[in-house]
Protein backbone atom coordinates (compact mmCIF):
# COMPACT_ATOMS: atom_id res chain seq x y z
CA UNK A 1 0.00 0.00 0.00
CA UNK A 2 1.35 3.25 -0.84
CA UNK A 3 1.61 6.18 1.38
CA UNK A 4 -0.58 9.08 0.67
CA UNK A 5 1.33 11.75 2.58
CA UNK A 6 2.15 14.80 0.83
CA UNK A 7 6.10 15.02 0.20
CA UNK A 8 7.14 17.62 3.25
CA UNK A 9 3.60 17.14 4.84
CA UNK A 10 3.76 17.21 8.62
CA UNK A 11 0.49 16.28 10.72
CA UNK A 12 1.53 17.88 14.13
CA UNK A 13 -0.89 16.89 17.43
CA UNK A 14 -1.99 20.04 17.38
CA UNK A 15 -2.79 20.38 13.91
CA UNK A 16 -4.85 16.82 14.41
CA UNK A 17 -6.45 18.51 17.81
CA UNK A 18 -8.14 21.40 14.68
CA UNK A 19 -9.00 19.03 12.32
CA UNK A 20 -10.98 16.41 15.29
CA UNK A 21 -12.82 19.72 16.43
CA UNK A 22 -13.63 20.59 12.94
CA UNK A 23 -15.25 17.43 12.26
CA UNK A 24 -18.72 16.29 12.12
CA UNK A 25 -19.39 12.59 12.94
CA UNK A 26 -20.80 10.62 10.18
CA UNK A 27 -21.66 7.25 9.11
CA UNK A 28 -18.77 5.11 8.58
CA UNK A 29 -18.84 4.16 4.86
CA UNK A 30 -21.53 6.29 4.59
CA UNK A 31 -20.51 7.50 0.81
CA UNK A 32 -20.78 3.95 -0.81
CA UNK A 33 -24.29 3.34 0.46
CA UNK A 34 -27.07 3.82 -1.88
CA UNK A 35 -29.39 6.80 -0.37
CA UNK A 36 -33.26 6.84 -0.47
CA UNK A 37 -35.87 8.37 1.18
CA UNK A 38 -39.75 7.18 1.61
CA UNK A 39 -42.42 8.88 3.08
CA UNK A 40 -45.10 7.38 5.76
CA UNK A 41 -48.10 9.15 4.59
CA UNK A 42 -50.47 9.67 6.67
CA UNK A 43 -54.38 10.94 5.66
CA UNK A 44 -57.81 11.33 7.37
CA UNK A 45 -60.31 9.33 6.04
CA UNK A 46 -63.98 10.55 5.73
CA UNK A 47 -65.15 9.40 8.64
CA UNK A 48 -62.66 11.45 10.72
CA UNK A 49 -60.10 8.56 11.51
CA UNK A 50 -56.14 8.57 10.79
CA UNK A 51 -54.95 5.55 7.87
CA UNK A 52 -51.68 4.71 6.34
CA UNK A 53 -51.65 4.85 2.94
CA UNK A 54 -49.59 2.34 0.56
CA UNK A 55 -48.51 2.00 -3.19
CA UNK A 56 -48.81 -1.39 -4.85
CA UNK A 57 -45.25 -0.92 -6.88
CA UNK A 58 -46.27 -1.58 -11.09
CA UNK A 59 -45.90 -5.15 -12.65
CA UNK A 60 -43.47 -3.71 -15.13
CA UNK A 61 -40.78 -2.46 -12.48
CA UNK A 62 -37.33 -4.15 -12.54
CA UNK A 63 -37.21 -3.96 -8.19
CA UNK A 64 -40.33 -5.34 -6.15
CA UNK A 65 -42.47 -5.87 -8.98
CA UNK A 66 -45.89 -5.84 -7.48
CA UNK A 67 -44.55 -5.40 -3.60
CA UNK A 68 -46.33 -3.21 -1.21
CA UNK A 69 -44.05 0.08 -0.37
CA UNK A 70 -44.15 3.65 1.02
CA UNK A 71 -43.77 6.60 -1.79
CA UNK A 72 -40.13 7.28 -2.12
CA UNK A 73 -37.06 6.44 -4.12
CA UNK A 74 -33.10 7.09 -5.23
CA UNK A 75 -31.60 10.55 -3.59
CA UNK A 76 -30.43 12.87 -6.49
CA UNK A 77 -28.59 15.93 -6.49
CA UNK A 78 -31.03 18.21 -7.34
CA UNK A 79 -32.84 17.45 -3.82
CA UNK A 80 -31.46 19.94 -0.88
CA UNK A 81 -32.29 17.12 1.76
CA UNK A 82 -33.44 13.49 2.07
CA UNK A 83 -36.98 15.29 2.90
CA UNK A 84 -36.84 16.73 -0.33
CA UNK A 85 -35.85 13.41 -1.75
CA UNK A 86 -39.22 11.46 -0.09
CA UNK A 87 -41.31 14.77 -0.84
CA UNK A 88 -40.31 14.70 -4.90
CA UNK A 89 -41.12 11.10 -4.62
CA UNK A 90 -43.91 10.98 -3.30
CA UNK A 91 -45.32 13.89 -6.01
CA UNK A 92 -44.49 11.92 -8.74
CA UNK A 93 -45.77 8.77 -8.24
CA UNK A 94 -48.81 9.69 -6.49
CA UNK A 95 -49.01 12.56 -9.00
CA UNK A 96 -50.23 15.45 -5.75
CA UNK A 97 -48.81 18.92 -5.76
CA UNK A 98 -46.18 19.01 -3.20
CA UNK A 99 -48.19 21.66 -0.96
CA UNK A 100 -50.57 18.70 -0.20
CA UNK A 101 -48.40 17.22 1.92
CA UNK A 102 -47.37 18.33 5.32
CA UNK A 103 -43.49 17.34 7.19
CA UNK A 104 -44.23 15.59 10.38
CA UNK A 105 -41.22 13.98 11.74
CA UNK A 106 -38.41 11.92 11.27
CA UNK A 107 -38.06 8.16 11.74
CA UNK A 108 -35.23 6.13 12.37
CA UNK A 109 -32.11 5.83 9.47
CA UNK A 110 -32.24 2.47 8.40
CA UNK A 111 -29.37 0.79 6.92
CA UNK A 112 -29.82 -2.39 5.00
CA UNK A 113 -27.56 -4.80 4.05
CA UNK A 114 -27.67 -4.55 0.14
CA UNK A 115 -25.61 -1.24 0.56
CA UNK A 116 -28.55 1.12 0.95
CA UNK A 117 -29.52 3.61 3.92
CA UNK A 118 -33.22 4.45 3.78
CA UNK A 119 -34.54 7.89 5.82
CA UNK A 120 -37.48 7.43 6.18
CA UNK A 121 -40.67 10.17 7.20
CA UNK A 122 -43.93 10.84 8.81
CA UNK A 123 -46.34 13.62 6.85
CA UNK A 124 -49.25 14.33 6.43
CA UNK A 125 -51.34 14.19 2.87
CA UNK A 126 -54.08 16.80 2.53
CA UNK A 127 -56.90 16.21 -0.46
CA UNK A 128 -56.45 12.54 -1.34
CA UNK A 129 -59.16 12.36 -3.51
CA UNK A 130 -56.60 14.49 -5.82
CA UNK A 131 -54.50 11.42 -5.70
CA UNK A 132 -54.08 9.96 -9.69
CA UNK A 133 -51.36 7.30 -9.14
CA UNK A 134 -48.37 7.54 -11.69
CA UNK A 135 -49.27 3.95 -14.00
CA UNK A 136 -45.57 3.67 -14.67
CA UNK A 137 -44.98 3.27 -11.02
CA UNK A 138 -47.31 2.48 -8.91
CA UNK A 139 -50.23 -0.39 -10.20
CA UNK A 140 -52.79 1.24 -6.91
CA UNK A 141 -52.80 2.64 -4.05
CA UNK A 142 -54.70 2.19 -0.46
CA UNK A 143 -55.29 3.07 3.00
CA UNK A 144 -55.69 1.19 6.16
CA UNK A 145 -56.30 2.54 9.44
CA UNK A 146 -54.11 3.39 11.97
CA UNK A 147 -56.17 1.50 14.80
CA UNK A 148 -56.27 -1.84 12.57
CA UNK A 149 -52.52 -1.77 12.40
CA UNK A 150 -51.47 -0.83 15.80
CA UNK A 151 -53.81 -3.97 16.88
CA UNK A 152 -52.20 -6.19 14.60
CA UNK A 153 -48.87 -8.38 16.14
CA UNK A 154 -47.16 -9.13 12.89
CA UNK A 155 -45.14 -12.70 12.40
CA UNK A 156 -41.76 -12.28 12.92
CA UNK A 157 -38.55 -14.38 11.37
CA UNK A 158 -34.95 -13.76 11.52
CA UNK A 159 -32.83 -14.02 8.01
CA UNK A 160 -29.14 -14.83 8.47
CA UNK A 161 -26.40 -12.41 7.35
CA UNK A 162 -22.74 -13.55 6.81
CA UNK A 163 -20.06 -12.19 5.54
CA UNK A 164 -18.82 -14.63 2.04
CA UNK A 165 -15.94 -13.14 0.44
CA UNK A 166 -15.61 -12.88 -3.62
CA UNK A 167 -12.93 -14.93 -5.08
CA UNK A 168 -10.17 -12.54 -5.35
CA UNK A 169 -10.38 -11.85 -1.43
CA UNK A 170 -6.95 -12.24 0.15
CA UNK A 171 -7.36 -14.54 2.73
CA UNK A 172 -3.48 -15.09 3.41
CA UNK A 173 -3.52 -11.54 4.72
CA UNK A 174 -5.34 -12.47 7.44
CA UNK A 175 -5.12 -14.89 10.44
CA UNK A 176 -6.24 -18.45 10.22
CA UNK A 177 -7.44 -17.48 5.83
CA UNK A 178 -10.28 -19.25 5.01
CA UNK A 179 -11.11 -20.87 8.14
CA UNK A 180 -11.32 -17.41 9.49
CA UNK A 181 -14.45 -16.89 11.91
CA UNK A 182 -16.78 -14.53 10.62
CA UNK A 183 -19.27 -13.29 12.53
CA UNK A 184 -22.84 -13.86 11.73
CA UNK A 185 -25.74 -11.70 12.08
CA UNK A 186 -29.88 -12.48 12.18
CA UNK A 187 -32.26 -9.22 10.64
CA UNK A 188 -35.71 -9.72 11.74
CA UNK A 189 -38.38 -10.04 8.82
CA UNK A 190 -41.82 -8.60 9.60
CA UNK A 191 -44.74 -10.05 7.83
CA UNK A 192 -48.10 -8.07 8.69
CA UNK A 193 -51.16 -9.61 6.74
CA UNK A 194 -54.63 -7.40 6.68
CA UNK A 195 -57.16 -7.62 4.01
CA UNK A 196 -55.66 -10.26 1.66
CA UNK A 197 -52.49 -8.24 1.10
CA UNK A 198 -49.09 -8.94 2.46
CA UNK A 199 -46.72 -6.11 3.82
CA UNK A 200 -43.13 -6.87 4.61
CA UNK A 201 -39.84 -6.52 4.03
CA UNK A 202 -38.09 -2.62 4.63
CA UNK A 203 -41.76 -1.14 4.47
CA UNK A 204 -42.40 -3.52 7.31
CA UNK A 205 -39.72 -3.04 9.21
CA UNK A 206 -40.49 0.83 9.07
CA UNK A 207 -44.12 0.48 9.77
CA UNK A 208 -43.37 -1.54 12.73
CA UNK A 209 -40.66 1.07 13.58
CA UNK A 210 -43.70 3.94 13.37
CA UNK A 211 -46.37 2.33 15.27
CA UNK A 212 -43.57 1.83 18.06
CA UNK A 213 -43.33 5.33 18.00
CA UNK A 214 -46.92 5.87 18.02
CA UNK A 215 -47.39 3.99 20.70
CA UNK A 216 -44.91 5.59 22.67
Amino acid sequence: MAERRKPGESRTLPQIGEKMKAYKRGLLGEQRLKKHAVLVPLVETPQGHTAVLFTKRAAVLRRQAGEICFPGGHWETSDETEWHTALRETTEELQVPPESIRYLGDLDILVAPSQMIVYPFVGQLAMPERIHPNPDEVEEYFCIELERLLAIDPDCYETLVKVEPLPDFPFHLIPNGREYAWRIGTLPQYFYEIDGRVIWGLTARILNHFLDVVRG
